[in-house]
């Protein structure tokens, strides 16, 4: 019984000291974590997509009351919930939200099964990175998608699929948050996060180079027939100086673009998409007919003078 007795009363002793130890731990050690966090965090989507740069809501909603002790929430956005988020944001941490333009995700890539026919078949994993790692795709594209749908599985909001006649991804404006998933999915990086272009009649415009071969023309148009040759006629014709020849690929600048449609119509290899109906250039007047007549008339009257000198 005395044994007992002492075996309860060293168990109590210990479970006593245990305790106080951990107590006085985590005094010392506690983290403090801001309230304003928990109540950004509340009216954040809870997607976790990774678009605003940050490990998940949470992550972000740190970010946002840290920069708000700063001062400003400058560069701070949520895709997926825009600016109506951000301005519940602004709300709790006593800012105003800090107005930024809206994004979305396009696919620079037109090497459809008509433009770009395929030379082997693919027997693999269905995976975009296992056909990149591995085979290189079915044509002879190395730059080009790859037709698999990694980026379609990446999305959470059903904001891209694949067409199965041309093989390619479509992005669905209206959808996408620009949260940034399908861009990182893809090994090839053809799929990128861009402005959703200038608002004219409440459509965005933009225009962009569907392509991202970096090869020289001859092979690059060998391989697909609606790959950018870079043959800088687009860069001549652009007057805002929007347009970049780089690695025999042109680039369009979104922040210097206004979508006025001069590049898409002078692109001879159709390699530049718009996402509005571009109106056809308007065929150059023609020579007036009496403009060449005088001269043809001019020319006899001087015939008799030449002839008088001669004599």
């Amino acid at each position: 019984m005395d044994l007992i007795l002492v075996a309860v009363i060293a168990l109590g002793a210990i479970g006593l000291i245990a305790a106080v130890v951990l107590y006085v731990a985590s005094k010392k050690f506690a983290v403090f974590e801001d309230p304003r966090i928990g109540q950004v965090a509340a009216v954040l989507p809870q997607a976790n997509c990774g678009g605003c740069g940050y490990p998940g809501c949470s992550g972000f909603a740190g970010a946002c009351v840290k920069a708000a002790d700063a001062g400003s929430l400058e560069g701070k956005l949520c895709p997926v919930g825009g600016a109506p988020v951000m301005e519940k944001v602004a709300a709790i941490l006593g800012l105003e939200a800090v107005a930024s333009d809206p994004k979305v995700a396009v696919v620079r890539c037109n090497g459809s099964c008509e433009n770009r026919p395929r030379v082997v078949q693919y027997d693999g994993a269905v995976s975009c990175r296992v056909a990149h790692a591995t085979c290189g795709g079915e044509t002879l594209c190395s730059f080009g998608c790859l037709g698999c749908g990694d980026c379609v599985k990446a999305c959470q909001f059903g904001a891209i699929k694949m067409n199965p006649e041309t093989g390619l991804p479509e992005v669905d404006a209206d959808k996408c948050t620009a949260c940034g998933a399908c861009a990182k999915a893809c090994p090839r990086g053809i799929i990128e996060i861009r402005l959703k272009g200038r608002v004219v009649k409440d459509n965005a415009r933009r225009v962009w180079v569907s392509c991202v071969n970096k090869d020289k023309g001859a092979l690059a148009n060998k391989a697909c027939a609606a790959a950018c040759i870079g043959c800088g006629k687009c860069q001549k014709v652009c007057k805002k100086d929007a347009i970049t020849i780089e690695n025999n690929l042109a680039y369009i600048d979104p922040a210097k673009c206004i979508a006025c449609g001069l590049c898409y119509n002078e692109c001879p290899k159709k390699a530049i998409h718009a996402s509005f109906t571009v109106p056809a250039p308007k065929p150059k007047p023609a020579p007036a007919e009496g403009a060449a007549a005088p001269a043809q008339q001019a020319a006899p009257k001087a015939a008799p003078a030449a002839e008088q000198q001669q004599q």
